[in-house]
């Protein structure tokens, strides 16, 4: 069994909590220690209980408070050169495991597959997280999609994805046309009818569950999103939902 719980998810805060056997991995904090602190309570877990924070790029609404609270309780952090440099922190007292982009490595009961992705950052990746014989893959910072993200994803049981925006409420929005060319761009994020088109073209007759993360809080809707996602999965039995800014989801499982 893998179990799987977002503390929060958008611009204002990222932290993906995956589990299964005996093993605990935080993916990315965004968050305050206190703040992290309070949410991990939530979902009925505390530092403690985490074996390792996994990072995949160094902007702060993923970063901002993994160095603190892994110092403070003694986590180790698993991340690339580039997003190490990127963070540009004093590392005395952390415990930091340099990965490669393209090698698996394992973290207790889990095996970790990175894989490279395009977005605005120095070395990101996204994950698929392996274990009991099942497959959690996760997608979000990303600008577009590539045959490598498809095929890592392909056949996962679990899947949290990113769909960030809509097309037409961005080009409407009042953001800076600057702003608005970086966020639709190849290294922005995933607008969502291409990610809906992801889902068409990758193996989804394992999926349990998707949960779409990192929406846009000005520049989409939860309810566009749901009707998108039901519509592409139409007929089979996954299970859908949304991952808010302020609560994330609970925890869900796959089987």
């Amino acid at each position: 069994m893998i179990r799987f719980a977002s503390l929060g998810s958008g611009s204002t805060g990222n932290a993906l909590l995956v589990e299964s056997g005996k093993t605990t991995l935080m993916l990315d904090c965004g968050f305050g220690l206190r703040e992290t602190v309070t949410r991990l309570l939530r979902v009925g877990r505390q530092p403690g209980d985490l074996d390792g924070i996994v990072v995949t790029h160094e902007h702060g609404d993923h970063v901002g408070g993994v160095f603190r609270l892994a110092r403070k309780y003694e986590i180790p952090v698993w991340l690339t050169h580039g997003t190490w440099s990127g963070c540009r922190i004093d590392d005395a007292g952390l415990d930091l495991r340099i990965i490669d982009s393209h090698r698996s490595f394992a973290v207790g009961d889990f095996e970790l597959a990175p894989f490279p992705v395009p977005h605005d950052a120095r070395e990101p990746v996204q994950y698929v997280f392996s274990a009991a014989g099942l497959r959690l893959g996760v997608l979000t910072d990303v600008g577009e999609t590539t045959p490598h993200i498809c095929a890592m994803l392909s056949g996962c049981d679990g899947l949290v994805l990113e769909f960030n925006h809509d097309a037409g409420l961005l080009a409407g929005s009042a953001y800076p046309a600057s702003v608005k060319r970086r966020i639709a761009g190849r290294f922005g994020h995933l607008e969502n009818e291409a990610a809906a088109a992801l889902l068409r073209g990758i193996d989804c007759s394992q999926l349990q569950h998707l949960v779409a993360a990192h929406l846009s809080e000005r520049n989409n809707q939860p309810e566009r999103v749901l009707a998108m996602a039901t519509e592409v999965l139409a007929g089979s039995a996954v299970d859908i939902a949304v991952a808010t800014p302020d609560r994330g989801f609970d925890w869900r499982c796959l089987v």
